[in-house]
This record gives structure tokens, sequence and C-alpha cells, in this order.
């Protein structure tokens, strides 16, 4: 890429420069597990994310500005608006699962959200909650609450991105409903624009953000079946893997059993079929 000066690496992807004002976001197949890339690459993941995130940008603008330029014919890059990101993520919860559901049953409360007693594994909320946490590039993030989120990013901008934030998830959770998936929770990532406004940013509603069961068969009170990378969570966590360096490599079937979910949840949510993704990218803009 000629026109691109390479300018860092995360977990997933990697970031270019092009120019002063916008950066080219190239999605990996690499996963990431417990905030740790395991050695085994996931085929095709990276257009998935790439062609989720655009989906659900050309649909939310009306609700808060993005950074989506443009679509490459890659299918996994994303032209994108340089932003000043804040320093945390966004995670909205209409449902108790992962470390919410751990939370719960410990304290009776997420991230100082305070919630009925009662409640069930993988329940619905009474309703969604926002449950900040820190970024880092290595290691885990950690869950704060809304108070030192908000110090972390100033009031005014943690409350317009909390309300975005909010808006979003109750946006693509009726959506997913009527496509056969649950939205359980998803997060989101927040900058500041040339003329400081709130603006959406990293990806959008993927199976790596977001936790996504089948509609049908949701059953509260047990851990539910997904469309997203607990399949190989779960199989890490069955090896007695310790989840710091290295993570173990992924088995040919778990790694096909991955690739399929994250191929369904793209074909649901947008419904294009994914190879005719691959053949033009541009086809999910209108999708």
């Amino acid at each position: 890429m000629p026109d691109a000066l390479h300018i860092g690496s995360g977990k997933v992807r990697e970031l270019y420069t092009l120019g002063d004002d916008r950066l080219l976001v190239v999605a990996s197949d690499r996963l990431s597990t417990y905030d740790v890339v395991l050695p085994t690459e996931i085929p095709d993941k990276g257009r998935v994310l790439t062609g989720l995130s655009a989906y659900w940008f050309t649909r939310t603008t009306g609700l808060v500005p993005n950074h989506f330029v443009a679509l490459r014919s890659d299918g996994r890059s994303l032209e994108c608006i340089r932003l000043t990101m804040l320093p945390i993520e966004f995670v909205v919860r209409g449902f108790l699962a992962g470390s919410g559901w751990v939370d719960y049953q410990a304290t009776g409360a997420v991230c100082g959200h305070r919630l009925p007693q009662g409640l069930r594994e993988s329940e619905r909320l009474p309703e969604p909650i926002v449950t900040p946490a820190t970024k880092s590039s290595e290691g885990h993030d950690l869950n704060i609450s809304e108070q030192e989120a908000a110090a972390l990013c100033g009031p005014v901008d943690y409350a317009a991105a909390r309300e975005a934030a909010l808006a979003l998830y109750a946006y693509a959770a009726v959506h997913a409903e009527a496509c056969g998936i649950v939205l359980a929770d998803t997060k989101f990532e927040f900058g500041l624009d040339r003329d400081g406004r709130v603006t959406l940013g990293d990806e959008a509603l993927t199976p790596d953000s977001s936790r996504f069961w089948p509609l049908e068969g949701y059953t509260p009170g047990r851990p539910q079946p997904s469309f997203d990378k607990q399949y190989a969570r779960d199989w890490c966590a069955e090896t007695g893997w310790d989840r710091t360096e290295p993570g173990p490599e992924l088995p040919a079937d778990v790694v096909a059993g991955t690739r399929a979910r994250y191929v369904e949840a793209f074909e649901r949510l947008t419904g294009l079929p994914f190879d005719q993704y691959v053949a033009d990218p541009e086809r999910v803009l209108c999708a």
C-alpha cells in the first residue's frame, strides 16, 4: 500500500496513516481470547469484522457520527477519520452474562449497578446498563465504575458517549432479534473529531466486540450457545490454560467451528451471503 504508512498494531488490527486526518484500519484473522492473541488464525475473520462494522456504520449515522469513510476492495480494510480516542471502552449489557454474571453472583451488582435479586444467568436485565472498562493494548481490560469513567473522559464527553452507546445498543438489539439473534452485550469505543464531537470509532457490533446468541432456544438460567468467539474461548478454558502468554494452538475443528459462527452472524445480520461480500465488499453498504 504505497499510500499508507504503518503506525501501530493492535491485538487484531493493523493501523496505517493516510495523512494528517485519515487512518487505514486493517482487520487481520488473529483471534484474541482473554486478552491474549492466540497463535492460530481464523480464516476470513478479519473480513467478517470489517464487513459487519461497515454495515453498522452506514446504518447508524443518524444516531451518532462515526469514523467510517470507505471500504476497500480487500474486504478487510476501512478508511477512517482520525479521532482522539476516549480512554475507556463502553460496554452495554442487556443480559446477565460473562463477567457481569460473575460479579452479580458475588455482590448483587455489576460495575456499581445494583440489580434486582434472583436474576438468573443469561436473563434479560430490566434495562440495558453501561459498564465501562479501561483499554489495554497488553494484559486484561479492567471494569470500572461510571464515576471513574466520567473522571477519565470528562463528564460532558462521557455523558454524550454513554447516551450514544445506549442508543446504538437499542437500535442493534431490535435489528438482531429480527434476524434471529439476541444481542446480549457489546462494546463501543468513541473518540473526538476535529470539532470536538463524540464520534463512534474502532469496530461496531461484531462477533469480536459482542455476545451474540441464537434467539431460537434461548433459555435463561444457563449459558447460551453463541455466534461469537465464545466457542473458541470455551475450548481454551477446557484445556486448563492459565490465560497467560502463550495461548494454545487451536485444533482444526475449533478453527472451522469458529469461522462458521462468525460467517453465520455476518449472514444473518446483513442478509448478504458471505461469498458475495468477498467478491464485492461494497455490496454490504446497501444490503
